[in-house]
């Protein structure tokens, strides 16, 4: 497939557009702290970001109690979370490199962006808003939009429905391997970035279409028509 065939363009949010690990390690440890739990630092919540706000504070308690956490300690730790990240949802985060200019540019070149993110989706507005960038994506799909998320196909077969593409029109962009599992389950090619959170391992080994050191360089992969992503 030929980049000049894409005309939509998903992309992940936490790891690949903004550096959110600061403020989730705050609400981490604040949710541990009012559970008299063993704080974590921010490293390791870095290692734990990537399956929604629900396994990470799984994995949150599951360090703190030295033991698998239970669904019932999940669902009562999960509204102390939510109450420090919405306190801290944009305290420290950040852009990555190059991220506003490159999806001005590609949304000024007509591609129909879109947010496919874990996060949930009352999270994930509220910070496109903070960076101005909320308006340059046509769709907005968070952990809890739809039955399920990312490595599962659905959003983005959701997404290619909702635009009327065909698979060789879409592209994911994402840093974990959920996103690149993810695009090869629904057909479609996918950009691996080498900068966030893929829990210590190499994206490359997850196989994507192509992979990118800094957020530019997608824009070169993308708008080359001389570089052919192959499925």
């Amino acid at each position: 497939m030929k980049a000049q065939s894409i005309k939509g363009i998903a992309f992940d949010l936490d790891g690949t557009l903004i550096d959110s690990v600061p403020d989730l390690a705050a609400a981490t440890q604040g949710m541990l702290a009012e559970l008299a739990l063993p704080l974590c630092d921010e490293e390791q919540v870095r290692s734990w970001v990537g399956n929604g706000a629900a396994k990470l504070v799984e994995r949150a308690l599951t360090f703190a109690r030295g033991e698998a956490a239970t669904q019932a300690d999940i669902d009562a730790a999960m509204p102390l979370f939510s109450k420090h990240y919405e306190a801290n949802l944009q305290q420290h985060s950040r852009l990555y490199d190059g991220v506003k200019s490159v999806l001005e540019q590609l949304a000024a070149l007509g591609y129909q962006l879109a947010i496919v993110t874990n996060k949930p989706y009352r999270f994930t507005v509220p910070l496109l808003e903070a960076f101005g960038i909320d308006h340059l994506f046509n769709q907005v799909l968070g952990g809890d939009s739809l039955e399920k998320m990312k490595p599962d196909p659905l959003p983005l077969t959701h997404l290619k429905q909702a635009w009327q593409l065909d698979e060789e029109q879409l592209l994911m962009v994402g840093d974990s391997r959920n996103d690149i599992f993810a695009a090869k389950a629904a057909g479609i090619s996918s950009i691996g970035l080498t900068y966030g959170y893929n829990y210590g391992e190499d994206i490359g080994l997850s196989g994507p279409t192509a992979v990118c050191n800094t957020f530019k360089e997608v824009l070169a992969q993308i708008t080359d028509s001389q570089i052919v992503l192959e499925q």
